[in-house]
């Protein structure tokens, strides 16, 4: 946890009448990182952004920004902005006068403005087009213009909501990595909200992954993909192949009616538990030589690898990503390491998860 932290939430809760939206978050953001929301919709994430901005007030507990308790403090008077999913630009307006709309509101000097428009401008890739119509914009360049808006008021905190959901999906790659250049060079903090799985492992420092309105599990994307703490989390980051297993013992688990070695201990014998195998990890071989027997049913190509999905004898879908081509109606093995076997355990807490991964690490 960072010690100086920009942002905390403590044991926030919120609430409209009957409906509880956000249910006891705790969270701590570090400064000049790039943060994720993560989440189905309904599931609280733009929630949180609007009690960092100040739209939303909490109904119990504790919002602090740069140390200071904020929640009675308007939106004007903290030092976030946000970028919204519609970018919110004001139609009647040029880019320059949007963009310096927040300066003027802060009555500073024209000189001054015009300084620093020029130079978000110029950051954004979009020098030369003071004068234009918003209606003359792509979406990309609207995208830009609502960020540059934003930035040049230099808060500590940008938040953005679901800021690339109306691109279509070249722009909305190209925009990824300028949105994560743009953070890492600037320094500051970014809070992202979105429901785009592939968004969040491409762009976060940490993803916060949500669920009904509570934080299911944190970490960075190499943490959250690779040891996802239950069925919810494995199916919502990726494709997963997740199957009921039972821990024989330390080091040793049992699923489909076999034995496996794995890499996973601390949990009780016998107890009973779900396994999760990433597509990526199983490797297609003949059946004698796998661990597991599929028959295959369907194969798609996906540019870089087919996809096959499979079903071993009990019925078990099994999907793989491979670069060699399966036939629909043989019978194929399944390799796949130790160490591609995840364990979760049913029920367990993020704390609970973590004391045992850092256990592994102490041996």
């Amino acid at each position: 946890m960072p010690e100086n932290p920009i942002i905390t939430f403590e044991n926030v809760k919120k609430q409209y009448e009957e409906d509880v939206v956000l249910k006891n978050i705790n969270l701590k953001l570090e400064r000049g990182k790039f943060y994720t929301l993560l989440g189905p919709s309904g599931c609280g994430k733009t929630t949180i952004l609007n009690l960092i901005a100040g739209f939303t007030e909490v109904t119990e507990g504790t919002v602090t920004i740069n140390g200071e308790k904020v929640n009675d403090v308007p939106p004007n008077k903290r030092t976030v902005n946000t970028v919204f999913q519609d970018y919110a630009l004001f139609p009647h307006m040029n880019v320059f006068e949007n963009i310096a709309f927040g300066l003027r509101i802060k009555k500073m000097d024209t000189k001054t403005i015009e300084e620093k428009v020029a130079s978000v401008l110029k950051m954004m890739r979009l020098s030369g087009y003071e004068n234009r119509a918003i209606s003359e914009m792509s979406g990309g360049q609207r995208q830009r213009v609502a960020i540059a808006r934003a930035l040049v008021n230099e808060p500590d905190v940008l938040l953005l909501d679901e800021p690339l959901s109306a691109l279509d999906l070249k722009l909305r790659t190209d925009m990824q990595y300028e949105l994560r250049e743009l953070q890492q060079r600037l320094g500051i903090t970014f809070v992202f909200v979105t429901h785009d799985q592939e968004e969040a492992l491409a762009m976060s420092d940490e993803i916060f992954v949500m669920k009904d309105g509570k934080i299911v599990q944190s970490g960075t994307p190499v943490d959250i993909y690779d040891e996802p703490i239950n069925r919810y989390v494995a199916d919502f980051i990726g494709e997963s192949n997740i199957v009921e297993a039972t821990m024989i013992q330390d080091y040793e688990i049992s699923f489909v009616g076999r034995t496996f070695e794995c890499v996973d201990a601390g949990i009780a014998a016998n107890e009973r538990v779900e396994v999760v195998i990433r597509p990526e990890d199983l490797v297609l071989t003949t059946p004698e030589k796998g661990k597991l027997t599929v028959k295959v049913d369907t194969q798609l190509f996906r540019g870089v690898h087919y996809e096959i999905i499979g079903y071993d004898s009990e019925g078990n879908e099994w999907m793989v990503h491979s670069t060699k081509k399966a036939t629909v109606g043989e019978m194929v093995g399944l390799f796949f390491n130790p160490e591609d076997i995840h364990v979760m355990r049913i029920g367990e807490t993020e704390k609970e998860f973590d004391a045992r991964l850092e256990s592994y690490e102490e041996e």
